[in-house]
């Protein structure tokens, strides 16, 4: 990333961008067309909706924490017609119910789904959502934001149209860029909807991205770190990244559940990018702040809770270039910081319960 600058109409970047869109095809697992905007991930959302939502417009949103929520606010700013499908924070949607949804609700013409909810730790089923989404003939709008590159999520297979992800996830490069990929369908709803779009323009990305340019300005310096990114996960393997990403995170829930915690996902939905722990009830609320600072001094920085669950949880993120030291140097801050604010610790087990699930070769997949 620390490589000089290069002029982002000149012939490097024109070699560069197609090198990084064949990447992202092969990680997204699909062959539709890749976009590539200098944003966060609220970015490529926001493109989406502009790019084919109309006024008026009856959307479905289902949300199941605060991303989905974004989704859905984000939606209706654009002047969606907005349908919510909410669940409760630490439970996932129920295909059944999203299949009894859309029956009755024949106007909605796009459904937006949050894959992975970073603020409760929680993995959709999204295949089954998908294939609810695709027999009602739907448009299928996917945040993959904190998930693409770390979970399988097949685009193509599984008939995403517009699938999102950004580059401070699983790509293990600072924020500043998102990616889109587009279906001949989600094209062909673009051609026609109606709200107002410039910066974030399908039509005119795709045609200068054909040009070996890009509208605005890049993030250079991202995209040499992505160019790296994907040069390492192709050696590694897509397979090979998805079950490293589960026995980590059966790792982190083995750890917690040693100390003593209690999980705010059942394993079965729980995610394999971040992990949402119930702190102690003597560690909640105002004294939740005591505990934070003292694992920071330790040099381990975790999530808080959002919203409803401020001071309740913290979030452990642990995708992209997460390894078994990683986990060890984590799960033993997260022992001293607790021990440290009156929490009773057995020393060691909660590091012996995640080197067993490390070397488990057969964690759950979540699809």
């Amino acid at each position: 990333m620390a490589a000089p600058m290069i002029n982002h109409r000149g012939p490097e970047f024109k070699a560069l961008l197609p090198e990084l869109e064949a990447g992202l095809r092969w990680a997204f697992q699909t062959e539709n067309d890749m976009l590539i905007f200098p944003a966060s991930g609220t970015g490529g959302l926001e493109s989406a909706v502009a790019n084919l939502v109309s006024p008026g417009e009856r959307v479905l949103a289902v949300t199941i924490g605060a991303f989905g929520d974004r989704f859905a606010d984000l939606a209706g700013a654009f002047g969606a017609d907005v349908a919510r499908y909410t669940l409760p924070w630490g439970e996932a949607a129920d295909p059944e119910d999203l299949d009894d949804l859309l029956s009755r609700e024949p106007d909605i013409a796009t459904v937006l789904i949050t894959h992975n909810e970073t603020s409760t730790g929680v993995t959709n089923g999204l295949q089954a959502l998908a294939e609810v989404v695709k027999r009602q003939q739907r448009l299928l709008v996917v945040d993959g934001v904190s998930s693409i590159g770390s979970i399988d999520l097949p685009v193509d297979r599984w008939g995403v149209d517009v699938a999102i992800t950004a580059s401070q996830k699983g790509w293990m490069v600072p924020p500043g860029v998102t990616m889109v990929s587009v279906s001949r369908a989600a094209w062909e709803r673009q051609s026609t909807a109606r709200s107002p779009r410039f910066y974030f323009d399908w039509t005119r990305a795709r045609t200068m991205q054909a040009k070996g340019m890009t509208f605005t300005t890049p993030a250079l310096s991202i995209f040499f770190g992505l160019r790296e990114a994907l040069s390492m996960m192709r050696e590694e393997g897509l397979p090979a990244i998805f079950q490293r990403h589960l026995r980590v995170a059966a790792a982190f829930r083995a750890a917690a559940t040693a100390l003593g915690l209690r999980l705010l996902a059942d394993p079965e939905i729980a995610s394999p990018t971040v992990t949402a722990v119930y702190l102690p009830q003597a560690l909640q609320g105002d004294k939740s702040e005591g505990v934070f600072k003292t694992w920071r001094d330790l040099g381990l920085v975790l999530g808080e809770g959002q919203s409803q669950l401020s001071g309740k949880i913290f979030r452990i993120g642990h995708l992209g270039a997460v390894y078994e030291p990683d986990v060890v140097a984590t799960v033993e801050a997260l022992e001293r910081g607790l021990e440290a604010n009156g929490h009773p610790v057995t020393r060691g087990a909660a590091l012996s319960a995640a080197r067993r699930a490390l070397a488990s070769s057969e964690p759950s997949l979540v699809a």
